[in-house]
This record gives C-alpha cells, structure tokens and sequence, in this order.
C-alpha cells in the first residue's frame, strides 16, 4: 500500500512538473525587460507680453527629459526685429547657451537639452524697438 502511494504522489509531481513546463513555454519570450520609464511628450508653451526699448523678458521652465528645445517668435506688433536666446536658470537669471540676434516672426532658436533640467527662454530689444510691443512665443520642450 504504501508503495502505490508513493508512486501516485511521484506520478503527481512529475504531471505537475510537465504541466509547469509546458505553461512556461507558452509565455512567449522570456528576454523581455520592461521598460523602465516613459519618455514624456514635449510640451508646448504659448507666451507672451510687453517689450519696451531695452527691455526683455525671461521664461525659466523645467526640461523633464533630455531632448531638443525650440523657442519661436510667433508674432511681434508692431513688426521689428528681437534677440531670441535659450539658456540655463540657475535660480535668479539665464545662462545664456544659444542666441540669434536677428529674428523675425516665424524664426526658431534650436537648442537640446542633455538632461533634465531649468532652462530658460528669453526675448530682447536688439535696439529696434521705439516704442512698446506686443509678441508672442511658441516654447516646446520635453
């Protein structure tokens, strides 16, 4: 008696065994590794305001991810030329990277950001500017 119990228990875990077996290969690829995180999607800023003769104005945002940044002059009135730069915000102002002093509407400023980190957007009189105007920028980043 106790060997056909031993022998039912051994032909118990050998059918365990094989059903375990045959369950695994139908898994599929076991060389798959989850990703780790997800790269986020770019984000696009509309900004604008009021630029006087000498003045300028700064945008620092937070870069989530490394990967290109374009700062764009959507629309400036009354029609004249800025400076438009990206740079790094170390808290109190922006280190200036990239600059283009000649920009008209419808000019891009291309940087990348290697990393996740504060940049900075930043527009500027260029000595064009007589008299107050209205612009808008188009900030993408990741």
């Amino acid at each position: 008696m106790n060997v056909r119990i031993s022998l039912v228990r051994r032909m118990a875990a050998v059918v365990a065994l094989l059903a375990a077996m045959v369950m695994t290969g139908c898994g599929g690829d076991s060389s798959f590794v989850p990703p780790i995180g997800a790269t986020p999607l770019p984000v696009t800023e509309l900004l604008q305001g009021v630029l006087a003769k000498n003045g300028a104005m700064t945008y620092p945002f937070v870069a989530l991810a490394g990967g290109p940044v374009t700062v764009t002059l959507t629309s400036i009135e009354p029609a004249v030329v800025v400076g438009l730069s990206l740079g790094t915000w170390n808290g109190a102002s922006c280190q200036i990277v990239i600059a283009d002093d000649y920009v008209e509407v419808g000019e891009i400023v291309v940087g990348t950001a290697s990393t996740i980190g504060n940049l900075c957007a930043r527009i500027y009189d260029v000595g064009q500017i007589t008299d107050l105007v209205t612009y808008q920028i188009t900030l993408v980043h990741p």
